[in-house]
């Protein structure tokens, strides 16, 4: 099911399980990028969190894939959870700069920040003091989105801060987070031309009972129908979605991605 606006994806293209449940038997490793860009048209890359890839990597994951499709890149944890923002200017340079090998395939670029304790912020107002100067100074050229992992940051100043410097707030399903539902009641979450969804689930919970991605373990229908209802409002306002699923979600994330398609045919999207 395709609909103008709405890329739907998983976190990573590879994972414990896929070589049998998702790529064809037998299959080079090298060949599954190709192989996933034929049934999805975006990813979320996660290897970038952990450091910037070379220039080689990147150039081949452009020369693998198809004109259209788009690549949503984590920004790398020295910048959001070691220097948290501070003195990393020529990291971020070389990051956005390498990411730009990938041309018009380059999609939002992710800075997933994690729960700060009070010992580094004793308020979310002073995370968004030293958000807010960083924000300002992006590439005007790029598209950006920021997660956060406090819920009670998640207040009218911080969606205004990203609103006014045209940075999607990422929309996440995590078990310690808000319902979405519970998110727009509050306030109005959408904070760019286009809005970045992230189903991430429990990665705790799930990792008590597999590591081995190659099958649905929990199932999401609820919370996958009321995710619906919140695409469906959202792309109404003509916002583009980007919309990724983690394998700690439901235990497999081509078959949330599936699910979540059937879910929305059913309701008519």
């Amino acid at each position: 099911m395709k609909l103008d606006g709405i890329h739907l994806g998983t976190s990573a293209f590879t994972a414990k399980g896929w070589e049998d449940a998702f790529y064809p038997k037998g299959m080079k490793p090298a060949d599954y990028l190709s192989f996933y860009a034929t049934k999805f048209d975006t990813v979320e890359v996660d290897s970038t969190f952990y450091r910037t890839p070379s220039a080689a990597v990147v150039n081949g994951w452009e020369r693998k894939t198809p004109a259209n499709f788009i690549f949503a890149v984590k920004v790398p944890q020295k910048i959001t959870h070691e220097k948290i923002l501070v003195d990393c200017e020529e990291e971020f340079k070389e990051f956005v700069s390498t990411m730009e090998l990938l041309g018009p395939k380059l999609g939002p670029m992710l800075f997933q920040f994690g729960y700060f304790n009070r010992s580094m912020f004793t308020a979310g107002r002073q995370f968004l003091a030293r958000l807010k100067p960083f924000l300002e100074k992006l590439p005007k050229d790029h598209e950006f989105a920021v997660e956060i992992r406090n819920k009670n940051w998640l207040v009218p100043d911080f969606f205004d801060v990203l609103r006014e410097n045209k940075v999607a707030c990422a929309l996440t399903d995590q078990a310690w987070m808000p319902r979405p539902s519970e998110l727009f009641a509050k306030a109005d979450p959408i904070t760019a031309d286009f809005t970045y969804i992230r189903w991430l689930g429990d990665r705790k919970g799930i990792e008590k009972e597999t590591k081995v991605w190659d099958k649905t373990i929990v199932d999401r229908t609820r919370e996958l129908t009321e995710w619906v209802e919140i695409v469906r409002k959202v792309h109404k306002r003509k916002i583009q979605i980007f919309a990724y699923a983690n394998n700690h979600y439901a235990g497999y994330a081509p078959a949330t991605l599936e699910k979540f398609e059937r879910t929305m045919r059913e309701a008519k999207v």
